[in-house]
């Protein structure tokens, strides 16, 4: 070669031999026949180190990562054939039940919302039943759905039933739904795997070889497929992942403890742990206020000086919401009211800041509902 150009078109970094400690960044679309890599859009170095990870936390055969939680629901929804059933539980993230409602149009497939922590509702899953999706804890009030049970359920209704629990919340470090007999995990690891607000991710856990292999292939279809400097971050966010959900439980505990003490508050919403299902919990709780503080939220995150408001959640940093207007704005007042959601729900995400700090903020924020500026100054 001696044009300037094809020699730096043609300049690559040697990689054989360099032994770096920490994987680096595969940030290419291709690779060369005899890789055992394709093309991107299938996999990728990054992407599957970061499944390996996955699996191995949630104790399952397969992991695949994709692009976003409701991604992952997404792939989930193509397995569902005209004339099947999809049953889902009551309680659940707004975006993903408007997904449902949405999907069973377009496919021809009926929606069956159930109580499905309820033995009455389970005994009605018909022959149909196809998917059972369903979160544990749930968005929103953090109910405990018994995976065993609805697993049972579902498939003495349909051997062939595919029951998918939406554990993000959980964490497969404190619950591990495919040991209580689910099929299929799925997660969005913006959340507490990622831990930092500062990447996107999703991804489906299961045992089964057929299942892992249909999903995969929808995935490269569908164009699915985790970028690799997002696995990267996931994958590299995932090696404090156990010490962030430790101190994010112990901190919840120690806040929803000082909450339940608060005058304007009459319910602090937190998961049942320890039963076998859910073994800790920590991150984010609900916070219902008293009939005369219900329309006071913006009064509370003025006040809030430690708890950045928005979407985000599951961080290193805290956060509060406004369910009602967030996370189930997409469903209409009826829907939101059948739920027993009003505009009173508050989400409280605990992050890492000195527990000591957090319990000073919202000692002054509630107090401040209970007790306005204005009328302690006159």
């Amino acid at each position: 070669m001696t044009d300037r150009r094809t020699r730096a078109l043609r300049t690559k970094a040697a990689v054989d031999g360099t032994k770096p400690t920490s994987s680096p960044i595969f940030q290419s679309a291709a690779f060369q026949s005899g890789s055992a890599f394709f093309y991107s859009r299938k996999d990728n170095p990054n992407v599957h180190e970061l499944e390996d990870a996955l699996a191995a936390w949630e104790g399952a055969r397969h992991a695949l990562a994709v692009t976003t939680g409701m991604s992952a629901l997404s792939l989930l929804m193509g397995l569902l054939r005209p004339g099947d059933t999809l049953v889902c539980h009551r309680l659940m993230y707004g975006c993903s039940l408007r997904l449902f409602q949405q999907q069973v149009e377009e496919r021809r497939v009926e929606l069956l919302v159930l109580d499905l922590d309820r033995a009455e509702d389970l005994a009605r899953l018909p022959a149909s039943t196809r998917l059972v999706l369903f979160e544990t804890p749930t968005n929103p009030f953090l109910r405990t759905v018994p995976i065993a049970a609805v697993a049972a359920a579902a498939h003495r209704a349909n051997a062939q039933a595919i029951v998918a629990v939406d554990g993000t919340w959980a964490t497969p470090l404190f619950q591990q739904p495919l040991q209580h007999g689910a099929d299929v995990v799925a997660h969005s690891l913006t959340k507490f795997v990622s831990g930092h607000s500062d990447v996107m991710g999703g991804a489906l856990l299961c045992d089964r070889d057929d299942l892992a292999a249909a999903l995969r292939e929808r995935r490269f279809y569908h164009g699915a497929n985790l970028d690799p400097h997002s696995a990267w971050l996931l994958a590299r966010s995932l090696k404090t992942f156990p010490l962030r959900m430790r101190e994010h439980a112990r901190v919840t505990r120690l806040m929803v403890d000082l909450l339940r003490t608060f005058r304007a508050v009459e319910r602090v919403d937190f998961p049942q742990v320890g039963d076998g299902q859910l073994h800790d919990y920590g991150g984010i709780v609900f916070v219902q206020l008293r009939p005369a503080y219900r329309e006071r939220y913006a009064d509370l995150i003025a006040n809030l000086r430690l708890f950045d408001t928005g979407t985000g959640m599951a961080a290193v940093t805290s956060m509060v919401a406004q369910p009602y207007s967030g996370s189930h704005a997409s469903l209409d007042d009826a829907q939101k009211a059948s739920l027993g959601l009003d505009c009173g729900l508050v989400r409280l995400c605990f992050g890492l800041e000195d527990e000591a700090d957090l319990a000073a903020d919202l000692t002054q924020a509630f107090a401040a509902l209970v007790h306005p500026p204005s009328s302690r100054d006159a």
